[in-house]
C-alpha cells in the first residue's frame, strides 16, 4: 500500500502543475490521413472519422474528390450510404444531393420557387503518399498549414510498406512508444537484449528529436532485422556507431536508421496517430516505411515476406502495451505516470503545449 500510495500522490503533484497529457486533444489545425486511396474507387463514397467528427469521403466518375461531413441535413442520415451521382452525392433517405462544398443544390420533391435547405460543412481534402489527407481545422489557419513533405516516399531506391491500423490507445501513447527506445527490453523475443544509447537530443517550439545508437548484449538478429540493420552484430559488439534518429513534430512522427557510413537511410518511416472518438481513447496509426533496396536486383521481394513478418510482430507487440497502458489510465482516471526520462519529459511538453484541452 505504501508504494501504491506513493504512486498516486506523486501523480496528484503532477496533475497540480500541469495538464493532464491523456486529456490533451489532437489540434485539428493540420492535414490528416484518413484512408488509403485505394480504398476510395471512383463513384463510391466511404465514411471515416476524425475525433468523433464523421467525414464522408466522395470520389465522382470524373475522379474528383471531395469531402463532406458525413450527414444529411435533413434526418442527419449518413451520407456515406447514399449514392455518387455525377459530381454530387444523394441522400440515401429521401435524395437530397450535395455538391463538393456542401451545399445542398437539389430535393427532388421541393417545388422550384421554392428555396433550397442549408447544406453541411465541406472539408478541404487531397491525395498524396497514396493516402486521403483532410485538413478538420479552423478554414482561416488553412494557409498556414504546412502539408507534410516525405521525399523518400517518391525515391525509386525504396520500397514502401504502408501501415493502416487502429489501435485503442490515446494518440500520446503512441508517441512515446516510438521516441523511447528503451522499451526495447519489450522485444527480448523477438531481438534479444538491445543495449540503447541516447547520444544527443535536440528541441524546438512544436518539436523534438534525438539520436540513438544500439548494442546488442545477447540474442540473435532475425532476417528481417538483419535487413533494417544490413549487417551482422554480434553479442556485445556495439553496432558500429549506427544511428537512429526519432523526431516529433507535431502531430507527425519520423525515424530514420542510418548504418555506418552510409548517407541515405535504410530505414525512413514517418507516422500520424489520428484520433478516430470524441474521448480520443482510439487511434488510427497511418504510416509508410520505406526500406531501402538492396543492390541486388529482385533481392527485395525475397525478403518482403520476412520483412512483413518480423515488422508485424513488433507492432502487435507494441499495440498491445500501448492498450494496456490504456486500461490502466482508465482505471485510474488520471495519469500516474512516473517518469524520469529527459526526452520523453520534453516529447510530453510539446504534444501537450501544442494539443488542445478535450471537453469535460
Amino acid at each position: 500500500m505504501t508504494v501504491g500510495n506513493t504512486v498516486q500522490l506523486s501523480g496528484s503533484a503532477q496533475r497540480a502543475n500541469s495538464p493532464d497529457l491523456r486529456k490533451t486533444g489532437i489540434h485539428p489545425d493540420y492535414w490528416y490521413p484518413v484512408a488509403p486511396c485505394k480504398r476510395l474507387k471512383k463513384g463510391k463514397a466511404i465514411g471515416v472519422r476524425f475525433a468523433g467528427d464523421p467525414i464522408v469521403l466522395v470520389r465522382t466518375e470524373n475522379d474528383t474528390l471531395f469531402a463532406l461531413e458525413d450527414r444529411c441535413a435533413h434526418r442527419q442520415i449518413p451520407l456515406h450510404v447514399g449514392a455518387v451521382k455525377g459530381e454530387h452525392i444523394q441522400c440515401g433517405y429521401h435524395g437530397w444531393t450535395y455538391d463538393a462544398t456542401g451545399k445542398c443544390v437539389s430535393v427532388p420533391y421541393l417545388s422550384k420557387d421554392k428555396s433550397l435547405p442549408n447544406g453541411v460543412r465541406s472539408y478541404p481534402c487531397r491525395e498524396a503518399y497514396g493516402l486521403i489527407f483532410v485538413y478538420p481545422g479552423d478554414k482561416a489557419n488553412l494557409e498556414s498549414a504546412i502539408f507534410p513533405n516525405i521525399p523518400t516516399h517518391a525515391n525509386p531506391r525504396y520500397k514502401t510498406r504502408y501501415l493502416d491500423r487502429q489501435v485503442h490507445c490515446h494518440y500520446s501513447f503512441m508517441h512515446e512508444n516510438l521516441m523511447d527506445m528503451n522499451h526495447q527490453f519489450l522485444h527480448r523475443r523477438l531481438m534479444g537484449s538491445i543495449k540503447t544509447v541516447l547520444m544527443d537530443l535536440r528541441k524546438g517550439k512544436g518539436w523534438i528529436e534525438a539520436d540513438f545508437t544500439f548494442a546488442r548484449a545477447t540474442g540473435k538478429q532475425h532476417i528481417g532485422e538483419k535487413f533494417i540493420l544490413r549487417r551482422r552484430s554480434q553479442p556485445g559488439e556495439e553496432v558500429g556507431r549506427d544511428l537512429m534518429t526519432i523526431r516529433t513534430e507535431y502531430p507527425y512522427q519520423t525515424l530514420k536508421f542510418w548504418r555506418a557510413g552510409s548517407e541515405e537511410p535504410s530505414l525512413d518511416l514517418w507516422n500520424v496517430y489520428v484520433p478516430v472518438d470524441r474521448e480520443q481513447r482510439i487511434n488510427h496509426t497511418f504510416g509508410l516505411m520505406m526500406f531501402r533496396k538492396p543492390s541486388i536486383p529482385g533481392l527485395m521481394n525475397l525478403l518482403w515476406p520476412f520483412i512483413i513478418w518480423f515488422t508485424e510482430a513488433i507492432f502487435a507487440e507494441d499495440r498491445w502495451i500501448v492498450e494496456l497502458e490504456q486500461k490502466a489510465f482508465d482505471l485510474q482516471g488520471a495519469d500516474w505516470n512516473q517518469e524520469i526520462f529527459p526526452l520523453i519529459q520534453g516529447l510530453r511538453q510539446v504534444l501537450v503545449q501544442q494539443g488542445i484541452p478535450l471537453p469535460s
